[in-house]
């Protein structure tokens, strides 16, 4: 994750995060879910695909680049990513991408050379992490040509004690999603509440399980992928994920897609 330095990296470990995680992120029918929406949206609207150059704005461990990468989406693919795990994790999975360890707010030399680079960038559920999504909004357009898209995903509905646990700051609405991106500079051509019924399903058994899910955490279960019966019903959710709403005021999944402001 790209992230804010001081306060912000002192609360989340992202080394720790994606040491103990990496299997059971890439295991989660969430994140499939939400990386068939993005390459979706990256691709509506009459985009060209593939597009020229992608961008993904806290690449994690790189399972969507991986996914992007399968499907064609780009002729070159870059990552930033806060944490060292993350980024060798990453490369490993994706070598012919460029990752870059990335403070937004400190960004170092070599970012420089991304400036106005990518004619597409991702940035899926990173800014419910941060402080200040405003302004990390704005330092992530730095990197954007002026008529690239980006596809924002944020987690919706109510956070769980595991989401707490993990640094999410908030949660968002169709609305606080719209306003954060217009007030860093961006105009938004959509914001998709997605997932009903079945990931709001999913999401409930997540908040139930909150406290005892961070329980996992800590004995490193979760780094495991998860008992035997986490993997058999995330399975089940797997299958029953592609039968969600698109858009539906009871999504629990915002996905936006926005162009950087000509100013």
């Amino acid at each position: 994750m790209a992230e804010a330095s001081g306060a912000d990296e002192q609360r989340d470990d992202w080394n720790d995060h994606w040491d103990r995680y990496a299997e059971s992120a890439s295991l989660n029918p969430a994140q499939t879910m939400r990386h068939e929406l993005i390459l979706d949206a990256l691709r509506s609207g009459g985009a060209r695909i593939p597009t020229a150059r992608l961008l993904d704005v806290g690449s994690g461990q790189g399972d969507f680049l991986v996914r992007a990468n399968q499907s064609g989406l780009a002729n070159e693919y870059a990552g930033f990513e806060l944490s060292a795990s993350g980024i060798r994790i990453a490369s490993a999975k994706v070598p012919g991408a460029k990752f870059v360890r990335v403070d937004l707010y400190n960004p170092p030399p070599e970012a420089e050379a991304f400036k106005g680079w990518a004619t597409a960038a991702v940035c899926s559920d990173v800014i419910e992490h941060v402080d200040d999504p405003v302004a990390f909004l704005r330092a992530l357009k730095g990197y954007l040509a002026p008529d690239a898209r980006l596809v924002l995903t944020v987690p919706g509905g109510p956070r769980s004690a595991f989401d707490v646990h993990i640094g999410h700051r908030r949660h968002y609405t169709r609305e606080l999603a719209r306003d954060t991106l217009q007030s860093a500079g961006f105009d938004v051509e959509s914001v998709n509440m997605a997932g009903f019924p079945f990931f709001n399903a999913y999401r409930l058994l997540v908040i139930l399980r909150g406290k005892k899910l961070v329980k996992d955490v800590e004995s490193g279960e979760m780094g495991k992928g998860g008992s035997g019966l986490a993997k058999l019903v995330m399975g089940a959710f797997d299958g029953l994920f592609p039968y969600n709403a698109r858009d539906s005021r009871f999504g629990w999944q915002v996905v936006a897609v926005a162009r950087p402001r000509n100013t």
